[in-house]
């Protein structure tokens, strides 16, 4: 599929890596000849977001070139931009028993067969120098170096396929894939499309950049993060109600679409930030925010790193603008949310609240203030952490 107007997907082809009718037929026959690997919750959306093309220009797991050069200094082996390895990791054991050249199965974590890798390669990989280098750290007690430490020790590399592609159980109607984002953008008219991550529920701040932005460019593309997340993040229902509510009272509806991010959380701050955004290029968007402590986690990582790494990249070859945000708050002096680039405040005039106060004060079932919160949010994460 080639790519006709709005902005290029990174590496100027939007990738489709969902098998045909036919030729799922045809590896649906060979089901039980082939050698059988169960992936785990981040293999598989690793797999639908590269068959649906939200990893464009990948069109498999890295193979070892790719692998390496993304870890030492995020690009491709071809010198595209990418930040963060996508891998398939099994056992010694497990890598033992497969033949390069050869099909192996990729069952879902429930044993459903949804999609083939052509093993090209079979590589070994230094599991701390990758932990270093993507994550800045080599402690195990970072959820994103965690998963390596646990991960096997053999990366399996090639292209895949996608057999099925289920709705999504929670939100069939927003999983919008990039094809049809592209397509959305397109019959509204915009030409510049914002997006924003976001694993937390939306609140005042949030709200106060995504408007901001949205006086600038056509459009806004809310694109909360569904997949594997820490245990503690709020549950995705739960965020996307509180979106829901904010779409329908606070947003002009012909200005934002909200659809699902199938990804899954890496927790690896700058790195991330830079992969996140070439994601939603490959949605579309030509913008994209970046506020404090982008897909950060505990204190790894200065408040605006994740900023700053975008200066670490051509920006053509990037080929999405950041929308760089400092920390909002409510203002008392000036009566509005505001940041320290439009507010003459002291500190004592700020409402700043931490995501870790607001949910000991909603698991209390006490409002946060409606300076912090929309009260119909409050409401719904109330609700939601009492059960």
């Amino acid at each position: 599929m080639t790519h006709t107007d709005g902005i290029a997907p990174h590496g100027g082809q939007l990738i489709n890596r969902i098998a045909s009718p036919a030729e799922k037929a045809e590896f649906l026959a060979q089901a039980d000849k082939l050698p059988k690997i169960t992936l785990d919750e981040r293999a598989t959306s690793d797999l639908v977001m590269i068959a649906i093309g939200g990893f464009s220009p990948l069109k498999g797991f890295m193979e070892r070139a790719d692998y390496e050069t993304v870890v030492e200094d995020m690009h491709l082996s071809n010198g595209v931009p990418w930040s963060i390895p996508v891998t398939l990791s099994v056992s010694e054991e497990v890598a033992d028993s497969l033949q390069e050249g050869n099909w192996v199965r990729l069952d879902d974590p429930n044993g459903n067969f949804i999609g083939v890798l052509e093993l090209t390669q079979k590589y070994h990989y230094n599991k701390t120098h990758e932990a270093v280098n993507v994550y800045k750290t080599d402690e195990s007690k970072h959820p994103g170096v965690k998963v390596i430490y646990d991960q096997g020790a053999v990366n399996l590399a090639g292209p895949v396929w996608l057999l099925q592609r289920d709705e999504h159980p929670l939100f069939p109607k927003y999983q919008i894939d990039p094809a049809e984002s592209r397509k959305l953008f397109r019959e509204r008219g915009w030409s510049t499309v914002v997006g924003f991550q976001t694993r937390n529920p939306i609140h005042r701040a949030h709200e106060y950049i995504q408007k901001c932005a949205l006086e600038v460019v056509d459009g806004l593309f809310l694109h909360p993060l569904v997949g594997a997340t820490k245990s503690d993040d709020i549950p995705a229902d739960v965020r996307m109600r509180c979106y829901e509510i904010m779409m329908d009272n606070y947003f002009p509806q012909d200005r934002v679409i909200l659809a699902i991010n199938p990804s899954a959380m890496r927790y690896a701050g700058p790195r991330e930030a830079i992969f996140h955004a070439i994601v939603r290029k490959n949605y579309g968007c030509t913008h994209f925010i970046v506020g404090r402590d982008h897909a950060g986690v505990g204190d790894y990582y200065g408040t605006y790193d994740a900023q700053h790494i975008f200066d670490e990249f051509d920006p053509d070859a990037l080929g999405i603008v950041p929308m760089k945000f400092e920390h909002a708050f409510y203002c008392k002096r000036t009566g509005q949310m505001a940041t320290t680039k439009t507010s003459p405040s002291s500190k004592e005039e700020r409402i700043h609240l931490s995501g870790t106060k607001v949910r000991e004060m909603l698991r209390r079932g006490e409002m946060p203030p409606p300076q912090f919160s929309r009260p119909e949010v409050a409401a719904e994460l109330i609700k939601a952490m009492q059960h």
